[in-house]
């Protein structure tokens, strides 16, 4: 459990500094915060549940790549972290080279480094424009941009955030070079006690983990119809592993509404009547936000 909560709040994100991580926990709209970066997102969410930090946040799903698989199977299997905020930000990646590279052409540029996500939703774009360039993985776009800061004399490139190449001392090459020109991604805020101050918003959520009892036809039909009835509207299901047999299924529930004094605790009362588990992660405010 963490410590007793600090006077100005401390946040976890996915460093090192200059990553999209990092605008995000910068537009959790909080009249006071420090920002605190860990090298990975599993570093991240237990920042926050051991109490080294009052929360983390960590990005969720994109619009392009989908969900975020590792930041979704901690928060389900490894940590006991509430969501007390939903943050959605645009994603504009740009190519960036040290100062020395300019000039250098593009095909002479060897390396290009991002996260996996990045180099995923830019994909269509780096095979058509460096499809002689070897392309690696980091833990984030901006520890991407570090590297190729730290090696001004190689012919690399990194994609990331442009306020993170201006951190690093890098040169932009090309703006806004992602597959979709509406690319975004959710961010979650997640802690153990909920933060005070967060002003109200347009939009609420509340996530759920259901567990299937057993597994028999129909049974995720089943688990609808417990919403469908009452006229609750989900937003998203999606199903992650277990992690206790093959095929064994956990669904991850966002609803597009907060939670409220019946619908949605009868909803959940149902579920357990019927045999499944229910794990309530949240009702929570949703902000949409710009990258400015």
């Amino acid at each position: 459990m963490p410590n007793e909560v600090e006077s100005v709040p401390t946040i976890a994100y996915l460093g090192p500094p200059g990553s999209f991580s990092e605008a995000a926990a910068l537009k959790v709209p909080l009249p006071d915060k420090t920002l605190v970066d860990y090298p990975t997102i599993p570093d991240v969410l237990e920042a926050a549940d051991l109490g080294h930090t009052t929360f983390a946040i960590i990005p969720i799903e994109n619009a392009i790549e989908g969900s975020v698989n590792l930041a979704m199977d901690w928060l389900i299997h490894e940590v006991r972290l509430m969501i007390f905020a939903e943050i959605v930000l645009p994603i504009a990646h740009g190519l960036y080279v040290a100062p020395p590279q300019r000039e250098t052409p593009f095909p002479q540029i060897e390396k290009i480094f991002s996260h996996g996500q990045a180099i995923a939703q830019s994909f269509r774009f780096l095979r058509r424009t460096f499809p002689h360039a070897q392309v690696e993985p980091t833990l984030s776009t901006s520890e991407a941009l570090r590297l190729v800061a730290e090696n001004p004399d190689r012919p690399w490139a990194a994609l990331g955030h442009r306020r993170g190449a201006e951190r690093y001392g890098l040169v932009e090459r090309i703006r806004d070079v992602q597959d979709s020109p509406n690319n975004a991604t959710r961010f979650l805020l997640v802690g153990h006690t909920p933060p005070a101050g967060l002003p109200p918003s347009e939009r609420k959520k509340t996530t759920l983990l259901v567990t299937l009892g057993r597994d028999f036809p129909g049974a995720l039909s089943q688990v609808l119809h417990c919403f469908s009835w009452r006229a609750i509207n989900l937003s998203r299901i999606e199903s992650r592993p277990t992690k206790r047999r093959l095929g064994s299924y956990v669904f991850y529930i966002d609803i597009d509404r907060g939670v409220d004094d019946v619908l949605i605790p009868a909803a959940m009362e149902e579920l357990r009547a019927l045999g499944h588990e229910v794990r309530f992660l949240g009702s929570y405010p949703v902000y949409e936000v710009d990258d400015d």
